[in-house]
């Protein structure tokens, strides 16, 4: 028996140093997201506290800070733009080897990425967290790769691969979560080599958010009425409705990444702090009509209605859709996984209005996971993380159901969001994409383009 444990790794120190040093970073890696959230949450809380005293300071703030955070982004955090998923799977890419990967995920990149999303949610945009989480997250695991023993088997794409995941379990509390969206969106595989210690590294990172923030479910837990036949007309009607309006935001988002030769196109790339300052002026414009609605993650909003303490207009999910359009056409960093839970909620609320024949909170939950599939067309993920907050076992199938085919009716109108902005961030090095999502061969950008 001694033998074999001195031939086996459990007994060789280049092991577990290299363990040693990925739980390290895991473990800093969730305290980072973890700040990123408290973060978050006050500027979200600063900017509401100021709206009600001063309800006409965003028509001023959005506009400047915009202008403000642009510049940030361009001159000194190159690399922190929009969501952060697509870099992170542009540096997994095969074509991005070497120092092209710092281009994605650096240290730098995960610094500026917290600050700027701050301030973005501080002054209104709407925007979320738990994208730019996965670019942290990435970056940060991804800086410990000098500390690894030499010729380690832990290649650095492994480690960006567990940091993103590392990073949309510890946003969300749910490892799990970060577990499928690894295989199903950033790695679009499953290697041997990325087993064991890395999915102990994902996992890792999201105990540590629930130890300091405690075992709380998202949205808090739902616990919906009990489901029956009846469900099946509200999941086909939810998967269609969420689909196309999925499948057009995730259009516009793609078509407004890509250069053009319009005059709008022309405009952002030759005045892109103006261009900003304008889409800070539309989300002020949207939040005043809508009383607010269009301002922050949508976080609040959201939470208020699966509660019961607050009932949507009709006019929160277009509102809301809006916003979150212009808050990404905007340049600055920002995600869209809150923002579309809150389009879906908004939609729910809508579709309860015209079918009424099953509770409110099924219906909610099922527009909730059929917009977010439909908009990233990663239906595992968004059907994992929406099942997280669901008190029952009636609404699995319900839920797997309509996010699959929110996300074929989806593809109908868009490639995959994430692949093909991931392939404008490699155009952007001059590298060709190999995702083969249909966006290839548009030349490569010019340094001062701007790739959302």
């Amino acid at each position: 028996m001694l033998t074999v444990l001195s031939r086996h790794r459990l007994a060789d120190r280049k092991a577990w140093r290299e363990r040693a040093v990925i739980w390290l970073a895991a473990v800093v890696t969730g305290l980072v997201v973890v700040a990123f959230s408290r973060l978050t949450e006050h500027a979200i809380d600063y900017f509401n506290q100021g709206v009600r005293r001063f309800w006409w300071m965003t028509l001023f703030l959005c506009p400047l800070a915009g202008m403000g955070i642009a510049w940030m982004t361009r001159t000194l955090f190159r690399g922190a733009e929009g969501s952060g998923i697509p870099q992170v799977i542009a540096a997994l890419r095969d074509e991005a080897e070497g120092e092209k990967i710092s281009f994605f995920v650096s240290v730098r990149i995960a610094f500026g990425k917290v600050l700027l999303g701050v301030l973005g949610l501080a002054s209104g945009f709407s925007i979320g967290r738990e994208g730019p989480s996965v670019q942290v997250g990435a970056s940060m695991m991804y800086a410990f790769r000098r500390f690894l023993p030499k010729r380690s088997p832990r290649f650095a794409k492994h480690l960006i691969l567990a940091g993103g995941a590392a990073g949309i379990a510890a946003a969300f509390n749910t490892p799990l979560a970060g577990i499928v969206f690894a295989i199903e969106e950033l790695g679009k595989r499953f290697e041997e080599k990325t087993n064991g210690v890395l999915i102990s590294a994902i996992v890792l990172a999201g105990l540590i958010s629930i130890s300091i923030q405690g075992n709380y479910i998202y949205f808090g837990r739902l616990a919906v009425d009990s489901i029956d036949y009846h469900i099946l007309w509200p999941v086909f009607v939810c998967a269609l409705a969420c689909g196309i309006a999925g499948g057009v935001f995730s259009r516009i988002l793609v078509r407004a990444a890509k250069p053009g030769k319009g005059r709008v196109s022309l405009f952002r790339q030759q005045h892109p702090y103006y261009w900003a300052g304008f889409c800070g002026l539309m989300v002020a414009l949207l939040g005043a009509v809508s009383n607010g609605a269009a301002h922050g993650s949508g976080y609040l909003y959201t939470q208020s209605t699966l509660e019961g303490a607050m009932n949507l207009p009709w006019y929160y999910a277009p509102v809301k859709f809006a916003a979150t359009v212009f808050s990404f056409l905007s340049g600055i960093p920002g995600g869209i996984f809150a923002p579309s839970l809150a389009v879906g909620v908004g939609i729910g609320a809508d579709v309860h209005f015209l079918l009424g024949s099953v509770g409110a909170l099924s219906i909610y939950a099922l527009c909730m996971a059929g917009f977010l599939a439909a908009v990233t067309q990663a239906p595992l993920t968004s059907f994992i993380i929406v099942m997280e907050m669901i008190d029952g076992h009636e609404m699995v199938i319900s839920l797997m159901a309509v996010a699959m085919l929110a996300s074929l009716v989806s593809r109908l109108f868009s490639p995959p969001l994430y692949s093909a902005l991931a392939d404008i961030q490699m155009q952007r090095l001059g590298l060709a994409a190999k995702s083969g999502t249909g966006e290839e061969g548009n030349g490569a950008r010019r340094d001062g383009d701007t790739a959302p």
